[in-house]
């Protein structure tokens, strides 16, 4: 780093390729190409000219025999005349040629030169932005204007890597913070457990079942609560990895035999209106959107309350809705509920789950290109409406 003092650390492999690579650069070459072509074409149209010049001076009217000609302040035969101009009209071509291809050669050198460095001058902008990028500095953009050529594409492309690069490590950071956040409690309680149970002489086997039933809860939250985290980070950072039509009246089906044995237990009375409707995606996670969707309707629901679901078809988007009774939310609050570890109002956090299951969504149907909304409920509860591309008849 600049500033410093000491032994420069080893440069890396990437480095000292770069450093063992020799000869001039692309705005040199670029010049040095342009010159000698421009030199080439001169050279050859100077010949031309010179041919040219001898045969027309040569081609004078014939003088009678024996008679003699004063050109210049010498006398010459005027069998000689023919010769004399030609060879004096290419003396003056070429000492008058070789002046004006220096100039132009001259010139193009210049102008090539401040030409190619115009051009390159974006190139340099892309290769100053990867040098100062790091971890901690990914934000910097090229954003390069004016006309939208070859260079420009190559700058738009950087920008957009870099924006993939960005959203990767913001991701990695959530993850890492959500997770070390959220594992300190059930990692708490497996300690504290265990502490408890080794320090007391006189635990017996009931006592050691106990402490091996709370353990074996707490590792099933971590468990749940790290890969909830990591589908979170993939589906920010990552994006889709498969698109196919995908019918989200299936998915419903298939994603409720995992929140139906709970609702039971509750009492909810249940209204499903699940129409074929295709949407494009990934299957896997348009059902964990869905299976979400219901789990958060039935873990925040009131005992005996009520929850529908609804799926259809409409131009160009398929529509999938749940709604569900629940405590009263205000309007202002529902955006917090799809932020990681945000359950909004404390009466509508659950005794299970980690938090996460609203953000998913929310992340997995920006993946997909969709539209998310949701909305208080009258009288108590939530509904949230997810619309997502139509698959194509």
């Amino acid at each position: 780093m600049r500033g410093t003092t000491g032994t420069p650390p080893p440069p890396t492999a990437a480095w000292a390729g770069v450093r063992r690579r020799r000869g001039p650069g692309l705005r040199l070459r670029m010049t040095l190409v342009a010159t000698g072509l421009v030199a080439g074409t001169s050279a050859l149209l100077l010949w031309l000219g010179w041919l040219l010049v001898g045969g027309v001076v040569a081609a004078v009217p014939r003088l009678p025999e024996g008679s003699r000609v004063r050109v210049g302040g010498y006398e010459i035969a005027a069998d000689q005349l023919g010769a004399v101009l030609r060879r004096h009209a290419q003396d003056q071509v070429l000492s008058s040629g070789l002046v004006a291809f220096l100039c132009v050669v001259v010139a193009t050198a210049l102008l090539a030169w401040v030409f190619t460095g115009r051009v390159l001058a974006p190139v340099h902008e892309v290769t100053e932005t990867a040098r100062r990028l790091s971890a901690e500095s990914l934000e910097e953009r090229i954003r390069l204007e004016g006309p939208r050529d070859e260079v420009a594409e190559l700058a738009d492309t950087f920008d957009a890597m870099l924006d993939r690069l960005q959203a990767g490590f913001d991701a990695q950071r959530r993850f890492v913070a959500n997770a070390s956040h959220e594992l300190r409690t059930p990692l708490a309680v497996i300690r504290t457990e265990l502490d408890v149970t080794l320090s007391d002489p006189d635990a017996d086997a009931e006592e050691l079942r106990r402490m091996a039933g709370v353990v074996r809860d707490a590792t099933l939250r971590a468990e749940q609560l790290v890969e909830a985290l990591l589908l979170l980070a993939r589906t920010d950072a990552a994006g889709l990895a498969v698109h196919e039509p995908v019918d989200l009246a299936a998915v419903v089906a298939s994603a409720w035999r995992g929140a139906r044995a709970d609702a039971e237990r509750r009492g909810l009375r249940l209204t499903f209106d699940t129409r074929p409707a295709f949407a494009v995606g990934d299957p896997a996670l348009l059902e964990r959107v869905a299976g979400n969707l219901l789990e958060n309707a039935v873990r925040h629901n009131v005992d005996g309350g009520w929850l529908t679901a609804r799926t259809e078809a409409g131009p160009g988007w398929s529509r999938l809705e749940v709604a569900s009774s629940g405590p009263v939310i205000a309007p202002e609050r529902v955006a917090e509920l799809f932020e990681p570890f945000r359950r909004g109002v404390v009466a509508r956090t659950g005794r299970s789950g980690a938090g996460l299951g609203l953000s998913i969504v929310r992340a997995a149907v920006t993946a997909h290109g969709g539209r998310l909304r949701a909305a208080p409920v009258a009288g108590g509860g939530l509904a949230v409406a997810v619309e997502l591309p139509a698959a194509p008849a």
